[in-house]
């Protein structure tokens, strides 16, 4: 599905003797720690950016609004017009440590056909297959899933046709990877999300939503990337429906001075409007990099607490009832408990996450 494919391959393409792409992730370029190799794949995730903003100074809020996503067809000859997507049951899944039966453990990898019609856009299996131990173009090998983009070649594999037989999944395509850059470090994990935004993996963040973001660099320098053509709340297993997309977006710059009586006044949060809610990001450590220091980027990995995600999110959203909506907090606490959905929106990504979904329809009344 990538042979053939020019884009494809400018990320993919891997030979002896190069790889197209050779930093794969923030981490370090001799491959010293686990010896994957050059990034170690600490960050996954195909992003276009840092795209600087004009004028964005630390203070002030980038509104990035979501105009169109559009799935991209493969460009191989065999497959022309065709939209594929893939998801992994990977080994940082939540389900790894608790099969039932089989192999134990393992990881699975699925391939869909992503259908963009009009009347139900969906996504059907069309085969998956377990991993087995890869030897990468360089020799590495690679036990699990461990490095992006590592070959898979066929024959050391056995496709599992038959998968999800009848099953139409519906689309909610969607960007998992929207980010400004952390004043912290220079090179950060797009994995675990913060303060910044990042890899938020929140399936509303499709056409039509909007993203509030807090500038804490000079030129904001927005990313975005990590496409999604479904996926559920909690993503379970480790990955959404990968699937190549491309994006129209709108990006406006709100300046701290003009911040006062807006919904993102004090914002220090990525804060997610859609037609009909608010959607507030809650995270196990709302800003690691300065929680845990040096070793932050790799501490949050070992630390994740839905607990602690709930006791963000539940604290975001009394903050904006009572700092933007003008609740006492009594009434905030009692809204909270009738009227606002928290769900759980990953428990993969590092650091776990919480949303919180206030509905604008309450306030529809009030002047």
């Amino acid at each position: 599905m990538i042979t053939g494919d020019a884009g494809a391959e400018a990320v993919f393409g891997w030979t002896r003797e190069k790889k197209n792409v050779d930093r794969r992730g923030a981490g370090p370029m001799d491959a010293s720690v686990f010896g994957r190799g050059a990034g170690e794949g600490f960050g996954v995730h195909i992003c276009t950016g840092p795209v600087a903003v004009k004028g964005a100074q630390p203070g002030d809020v980038l509104e990035v609004r979501i105009l169109d996503i559009v799935p991209r067809a493969s460009r191989n000859p065999d497959h022309v017009g065709r939209v594929f997507g893939s998801s992994v049951a990977a080994w940082w899944g939540y389900h790894y440590n608790e099969f039932l039966g089989g192999l134990k453990p393992r990881e699975v990898v699925t391939i869909y056909e992503i259908f963009d019609d009009a009347e139900m856009p969906h996504a059907r299996a069309l085969y998956s297959y377990r991993w087995e131990p890869q030897t990468d173009p360089f020799g590495v090998v690679h036990t699990t899933y461990d490095y992006p983009g590592v070959p898979v070649a066929p024959a050391t594999i056995k496709r599992r046709h038959a998968v999800l037989d009848d099953i139409r999944i519906p689309l909610r395509p969607h960007f998992g990877v929207i980010a400004v850059a952390p004043r912290e470090v220079d090179f950060v994990d797009s994995v675990p999300p913060s303060y910044f935004g990042g890899n938020l993996d929140n399936w509303r963040l499709g056409k039509g939503a909007t993203v509030y973001l807090p500038v804490s660099v000079p030129g904001a320098l927005l990313s975005v990337g990590d496409p999604h053509a479904a996926q559920g709340d909690g993503e379970l297993s480790g990955t959404a429906i990968e699937s190549s997309m491309t994006g129209t977006f709108e990006v406006i710059l709100h300046k701290k001075a003009d911040l006062a009586g807006r919904p993102f006044a004090d914002l220090s949060y990525p804060l997610i409007e859609t037609e009909t809610d608010w959607v507030l990001t809650g995270f196990s450590h709302p800003n690691y990099l300065a929680e845990f220091g040096a070793q932050g980027q790799s501490q949050v990995y070992t630390k994740s607490s839905l607990d602690l995600a709930m006791k963000d999110a539940f604290r975001k959203m009394r903050r904006f009832l009572m700092n933007v909506k003008g609740l006492s907090e009594d009434e905030a606490i009692a809204l909270m408990s009738a009227a606002v959905d928290f769900g759980v929106t990953q428990v993969v990504d590092g650091n776990w996450g919480v949303h919180a979904i206030l509905s604008k329809r309450l306030f529809q009344n009030v002047p």
